[in-house]
């Protein structure tokens, strides 16, 4: 068979190469499957290129359905970096340049098609926050979690706790109740919390937003917020927000200026008006979804700007938080995004920046905006494998290993990695709704907890909850231990446990005879999504996994953990 030549891809500045640190790159390469042997990178300092060269191995790290990726680390004594590839195939020896793929590579010439990284600029490097190797995530939606006072005084409640919510539904859980839990959120190894929205706003989900700078009443105001952020440090935990910067409330002051005042408003260019004034009957302006109680901000506006990164910049400089979650950020503008990070990193550089966006994002993944997403993509891989059977053991490892190739090892390493959360159906009532169990959830867990990235769960996941669409997956939390699956809430934090033993950021997948396997240095996970019980080796021992479930190894003493 030809060599595919079209198969081959390599870009500078991209996730294909990248620095890690002023005088490291690294340097990956893509192949058509099982078509190169080796490959080989030759390279020099850039104004050295016709004088001296140096030529290194590359390692053949990952393998997708189509393509093989090879990947070297290197280095630098100077960061003008030049270098080129040599393919070593089937058809013989072959040179990869910015010309291509070619039989003979002129190398007397290369300063005209060699791939460089021209330099390594400290402001351009992406640099990854401090505590995201060690974090382990926990996701709360606020109301219904736990009422820490006493709901019967809050007037505004109206659903009893434990009853099915609707989308008008009031359950009166608040951040009294999450710092009265603390206890048991650390008892599980969880140690960083992300909360839905806690400003003010009319809906029980806070995406509406009138009061920008303050917690809501509901919640416990500004003193509950500030007494959880000192419990939370206190403990060692961090704690992230929910910024919603692409929309408003209509009650939001500055949009009723202008509904008001039409254009003679300061505010008309803030939003998305079509005509004078805007009219929230019409819906005559840009809002989010399909909701006109929602406007849409116009991002655009420098001053618009302005407003909503001091609204970020607020919240870490008075309260000290750790991270942003960033709602619906694909719609709202680069440029913002970019100020925004500037500004909030100034601020705190170890703030974590880490999106809304179900996609593949690496265009927003390049160190001027997000730090990472919220990693849909895995959540889809592990329905896929788990759930819809879409994927056996060989097709998992090969979705895994190419999600892990669209972006580069910082952005992997501060991905939030999730298996549902308030705007999806819970993983769980999916897998019964497939004709799956219990059983589907654990090994998605195990999985999710051996993945390079932040594991994050929803609340209630450790004790089983089910729970469907809006607003059905947002139920109260369940504290009655007679209900909880405890097998569910022992696996997890012993999947935490383990977890935290895990020393090393490398992590490779594999398939072996319908077992799917992810190693991540001394550990391996072994799952088994088949009907049948399996027999995996390991060393001179067998371990049987049953059907629908996991071991973990230790592989320096080949023994079970």
């Amino acid at each position: 068979m030809r060599f595919n030549r079209a198969a081959v891809y390599h870009a500078i500045k991209s996730n294909y190469s990248f620095a890690l640190s002023e005088d490291e790159l690294v340097i990956r390469l893509r192949v058509g499957k099982g078509e190169c042997s080796a490959v080989d990178l030759i390279y020099s300092m850039k104004y050295e290129w016709t004088i001296r060269r140096e030529t290194a191995r590359m390692e053949k790290k990952y393998s997708d359905e189509l393509f093989d990726y090879f990947v070297i680390y290197k280095k630098l004594a100077d960061p003008r970096f030049a270098y080129i590839f040599l393919l070593h195939t089937a058809e013989g020896d072959l040179y990869y340049s910015e010309n291509g793929v070619t039989k003979e590579y002129n190398f007397n010439l290369g300063y005209f098609n060699f791939f460089q990284c021209p330099y390594i600029n400290s402001a351009d490097v992406h640099r990854e926050i401090s505590w995201d190797r060690q974090a382990v995530a926990y996701q709360i939606f606020v109301d219904r979690f736990f009422a820490g006072g006493d709901a019967g005084k809050k007037g505004y409640v109206n659903l009893k706790w434990g009853d099915l919510p609707n989308p008008k539904s009031f359950a009166g859980g608040d951040l009294e109740g999450i710092e009265q839990k603390l206890d048991y959120l650390q008892g599980l190894g969880i140690n960083t919390i992300y909360l839905t929205p806690v400003f003010e706003s009319k809906s029980n989900h806070k995406y509406d937003i009138r009061n920008y700078f303050a917690v809501d009443p509901m919640f416990g105001g500004d003193e509950a917020f500030a007494s959880l952020v000192r419990s939370v440090h206190a403990r060692g935990m961090k704690i992230i927000l929910d910024a919603v910067m692409n929309h408003c409330s209509e009650e939001l002051p500055y949009f009723q200026d202008v509904v008001q005042n039409g254009k003679r408003s300061p505010y008309h260019s803030w939003f998305f008006i079509e005509g004078d004034k805007a009219d929230t009957k019409k819906g005559n302006y840009a809002y989010f979804a399909g909701c006109k109680y929602m406007p849409k901000f116009n991002t655009n506006e420098p001053k618009a700007q302005d407003y909503l990164i001091s609204i970020g910049k607020y919240w870490v400089e008075k309260y000290d938080i750790d991270g942003w979650r960033l709602d619906v950020s694909d719609e709202v503008s680069d440029v913002f995004w970019r100020r925004f990070r500037q500004e909030i990193k100034k601020v705190k550089p170890d703030v974590l920046i880490v999106a809304e966006n179900w996609h593949d994002a690496s265009a927003w993944l390049r160190g001027d905006e997000y730090d990472s997403i919220m990693n849909y993509s895995f959540t889809k891989a592990c329905l896929d494998y788990l759930v819809y059977d879409v994927f056996d053991a060989e097709a998992m490892a090969n979705r895994m290993s190419n999600l892990l190739m669209r972006n580069t090892d910082q952005v992997n390493r501060m991905m939030l990695n999730l298996l549902d959360s308030h705007d999806t159906e819970r993983f769980y009532t999916l897998a019964l709704k497939s004709g799956r169990d219990i059983r589907s959830l654990r090994c998605a867990l195990a999985i999710l907890y051996f993945m390079v990235g932040i594991p994050c769960i929803y609340y209630g996941t450790e004790i089983g909850m089910e729970g469907g669409y809006d607003p059905d997956s947002r139920r109260t939390f369940d504290w009655n231990v007679s209900h909880w699956n405890l097998d569910i809430h022992e696996t997890v934090k012993r999947l935490i446990a383990v977890r935290k033993q895990i020393a090393t950021d490398a992590i490779s997948f594999s398939a072996e005879k319908g077992i799917f396997k992810i190693e991540r240095g001394e550990f391996l996970l072994a799952v088994n999504n088949t009907k049948s019980d399996l027999l995996y080796a390991c060393g001179d021992r067998k371990y049987e996994i049953k059907s629908m479930d996991f071991i973990i190894l230790n592989l320096i003493n080949r023994g079970l953990v």
